[in-house]
């Protein structure tokens, strides 16, 4: 699978500067942008994930931008700066996703359960990540599981075979503890959305996650 950088993993939220918060994220040491502006049609995600793409890149070529559960858009996307798409367990299965999408693009999967991230492993050999959450309860995303919580994270790594990725509320203040549990990354959506300067907020969120990592060694 792809080796991707998964310690700062920026999922966009609504707003008219969602271009230039990932462009900043980019800069700032976002390694992955997940184009997610929920709800707008297709057109509207297609362009978007494009523009997000176009000024990720220009300011940080290995930054990955992924979509957000649509398959099609991606799949139109693959040959102008997108890598990928994330999935949810109500989306297509990610096996016909890798059979559409083929073998080079980044196919991530949500999970937050113990019982998910099993499943999660009979199918590593078609899926590149995992994200695991909620690590605290959110307005931004309603997955009826319970909040997994600091204490939550150990069992679910050592259970996975993929690099998992924790999301629900994370925030800047969180990376270093978080990043001490084992996760592969951390998803952020509002800390970004919200912060004065975006690219700052990643730079801190990456140093956080290296501090933990070199405090591991």
């Amino acid at each position: 699978m792809t080796r991707l950088d998964l310690r700062c993993y920026f999922v966009t939220g609504q707003g008219p500067d969602v271009v230039e918060r990932a462009r900043a994220a980019a800069a700032g040491g976002a390694g992955v942008i997940q184009v997610r502006s929920k709800p707008i049609s297709a057109r509207e995600l297609y362009s978007l994930s494009l523009a997000v793409a176009e000024a990720v890149h220009a300011v940080n070529p290995r930054a990955r931008v992924l979509v957000d559960d649509r398959v099609d858009v991606a799949l139109a996307l693959m040959d102008k700066g997108v890598a990928g798409v994330h999935v949810g367990q109500d989306d297509l299965d990610v096996r016909v996703v890798r059979e559409l999408l083929g073998p080079d693009a980044i196919i991530g999967l949500t999970t937050g359960t113990l019982k998910l991230v099993r499943a999660a492993n009979e199918v590593a050999d078609v899926v590149d990540y995992i994200g695991c959450g909620p690590f605290r309860a959110t307005p931004t995303k309603d997955s009826g599981r319970a909040p997994i919580g600091l204490e939550g994270y150990p069992e679910l790594v050592a259970a996975s075979e993929l690099p998992l990725v924790a999301i629900g509320d994370v925030t800047a203040d969180d990376a270093y503890a978080l990043a001490a549990q084992g996760v592969d990354g951390l998803a952020i959506v509002r800390g970004i959305m919200h912060a004065q300067d975006p690219g700052a907020y990643c730079a801190r969120v990456v140093a956080e996650f290296e501090r933990a990592q070199k405090a591991d060694a």
